[in-house]
């Protein structure tokens, strides 16, 4: 028997009907996904912390819905992100930079309390996640009259509620981070040091781990250049890397890398402009980057999109509901 997948409308065809299979898998897996037809974003920082969140069908073009509100509206700025197809996750928010909400990605709602970090950080935490547990890494933490970035990695198990749990250590300590992830292993990208007021508190590094197990990070590769606050989104075989910002610049490459191997970052093509603290989620065939501080035209409200298993720049998407930079990406249903 042969199946036909269309991912724009995320069906799989034979000879006897159609089945969909976003939220629930072909052949026998039920679980749910982690990826989606619905892109959720929350705004960051528009003229003030906001805790508004947008929601975008991804396969189609235009502008983003009020999905409803953050219950935190305190320091959400570039929160770990992620969901588990019908639940998303938002790490990292509140007074204590140590709040974790959740909501029902098919129902536009307000976010719930789902519990706590097992250290408050804040400002660049990376989320990936599997149909089962989501992941955060990396952010920073006030000690001692200073910020300091750490190589923390916390998880919880998605479809139940309650305070994470550590699981390892990036390979260095580093806020600004990003994170993608094909189901099994998780990727966490970039970040800076803050060691010094120069390009080498930068990094380029590329971490792994596998999502279902604990333990430490190991070195994945090289981005084709060091920031952090940057995107990140993810087709089942493909992470790509967007925008950011290094020692006194923003960025407006795009980097990609296949998931299930290491190497080194390939450049993919460019950003509408050099953007940094941008977000970024998929359906597995498009990726959307959302908001953003662009180096021109300050806070931004477009949306863009690539095709993520080919290369190119990227197409106007739409606009989101005000600019804002320091968004949060997922998806789901």
């Amino acid at each position: 028997m042969s199946l036909t997948i269309n991912h724009e409308t995320n069906e799989i065809s034979n000879a006897t009907g159609t089945v969909t299979f976003n939220g629930t898998a072909v052949g026998g897996d039920n679980s749910p996904k982690w990826y989606g037809s619905r892109g959720l974003i929350a705004l960051g920082y528009a003229g003030g912390y906001s805790n508004s969140i947008n929601y975008i069908t991804i396969a189609t073009t235009g502008n983003a819905t009020d999905f409803g509100d953050r219950t935190t509206s305190s320091q959400t700025l570039n929160s770990a992100s992620f969901s588990n197809g019908s639940r998303g996750i938002f790490a990292g928010a509140g007074t204590n930079y140590d709040v974790i909400e959740y909501f029902t990605i098919a129902n536009a709602s307000n976010t719930t309390d789902f519990g706590d970090l097992t250290v408050g950080r804040k400002e660049g935490l990376a989320g990936c996640s599997s149909s089962a547990r989501g992941l955060i890494a990396g952010g920073q933490y006030w000690s001692n009259s200073s910020w300091v970035k750490t190589d923390i990695i916390d998880y919880v198990t998605i479809a139940t509620t309650g305070n994470a749990t550590d699981f390892g250590n990036l390979t260095a300590g580093r806020t600004g981070v990003v994170g993608v992830s094909n189901g099994t292993r998780g990727i966490f990208a970039g970040g800076t040091d803050g060691t010094s007021n120069s390009t080498s508190a930068d990094h380029n590094n590329i971490d792994y781990i596998t999502i279902d197990t604990t333990g430490n990070a190991v070195d994945f590769g090289d981005l084709t250049q060091s920031r952090y606050n940057f995107a990140s989104c993810g087709s089942l075989t493909r992470g790509v890397f967007a925008g950011g910002r290094g020692y006194g610049s923003a960025y407006n490459n795009i980097d990609y890398i296949t998931m299930a191997t290491t190497g080194n970052a390939t450049d993919f093509g460019d950003l509408t402009e050099n953007t940094n603290q941008i977000s970024g989620t998929s359906d597995i065939s498009r990726g959307v980057f959302s908001g953003g501080s662009g180096s021109a035209s300050g806070y931004l409200n477009n949306i863009q999109y690539i095709t993520i298993d080919t290369t190119g720049n990227t197409t106007d998407f739409g606009d989101l509901t005000a600019a804002s930079f320091g968004t949060s990406s997922c998806s789901g249903t």
